[in-house]
């Protein structure tokens, strides 16, 4: 009887194993590719990160270094994008303050996406008071703006770059929690979880081997668009003091370093800013191919 079971448990189909999920691949992969959209998010975000990843050997300067003699002045040829109001180079601290933010923006994803499909993946295949439960939670949190959500989880924990993750990721939680409890609902009458079931496979198994497979594409989609939306939070908090305290360089509070000074130093506020507009344009452009090339249904059109 255990061979038995064993043998058929073997043979549940599996939604994105084998020789059809290499091939729907190999068509998102070259439909990826071809679209000009997500090739330009790629190229910025490539861009971004190898700036972030060298940014020691990039930056002319120490973006601690201070230097009063040299305060606010404008971009030239000694400090290409000027200096700030204690006499630092800017082009220094935005390339650090990259690597700060975009491992700030994968973190949060990184605990947001890991909590909020967990928590879907379980809601959505135990159905009933679990369900109803955990979406009314989630209700509660998803009627506040993200940005208002972990304002409120910084303020509870305090200003640190840990909590600033804490507070980001599981801002971002709630709409993976949705996401993935819709996908689960939708693949758990499929007849291999119906099969897998029936042959008396785990709860376990049918749900992390042959439920989650089916939500990861949406996931991976979600998330690049949420990076984009993680560092734009972070850099909001940081720029309201509740994340990265100065003199450590980070976008957000660059920005806010600045804007009292934008009649008399433009620069100092905007080319943080616009390291922050050109990282979610990337990331958007990205996340929009990539839906578009994993969707069936946009795929045929």
């Amino acid at each position: 009887m255990v061979a038995t079971t064993t043998s058929l448990d073997s043979k549940v189909p599996e939604s994105g194993v084998g020789s059809r999920g290499r091939s729907e691949l190999k068509i998102a992969l070259r439909n990826l590719v071809r679209n000009k959209g997500a090739m330009i998010g790629a190229a910025i975000m490539t861009l971004l990160a190898l700036s972030a990843i060298l940014a020691p050997a990039l930056a002319p300067y120490d973006p601690l270094h201070i230097s009063i003699d040299e305060r606010l002045q404008p971009p030239g040829a000694k400090n290409l994008l000027g200096t700030d109001q204690l006499g630092r180079d800017i082009l220094s601290r935005i390339l650090h303050g990259g690597r700060l933010s975009l491992v700030l923006g994968l973190v949060s994803v990184s605990i947001g996406g890991s909590l909020g499909t967990l928590v879907g993946l379980v809601s959505g295949y135990y159905g009933g008071a679990v369900d109803d439960i955990t979406m009314r939670i989630v209700e509660v949190f998803m009627a506040m703006p993200r940005v208002l959500l972990a304002l409120v989880i910084a303020f509870a924990l305090g200003p640190s770059l840990v909590n600033l993750m804490i507070a980001v990721g599981v801002g971002q939680a709630p709409t993976y929690v949705r996401l993935v409890r819709g996908a689960v609902l939708s693949a758990k009458g499929e007849l291999y979880v119906e099969a897998a079931r029936m042959i008396g496979v785990p709860r376990f198994k049918i749900m992390f081997r042959h439920l989650l497979p089916n939500v990861l594409g949406p996931v991976v989609v979600v998330s690049t668009l949420a990076l984009g939306w993680a560092i734009l939070n972070a850099a909001t908090l940081s720029f309201l003091g509740m994340g990265v305290q100065p003199p450590t360089p980070e976008w957000g509070n660059m920005i806010s370093d600045g804007r009292g000074k934008m009649a008399v130093a433009w620069w100092v506020a905007f080319f943080p800013g616009m390291a922050i507009m050109a990282s979610v344009l990337g990331l958007n452009l990205l996340g929009d191919g990539l839906r578009d090339a994993l969707d069936p249904k946009l795929r045929s059109r």
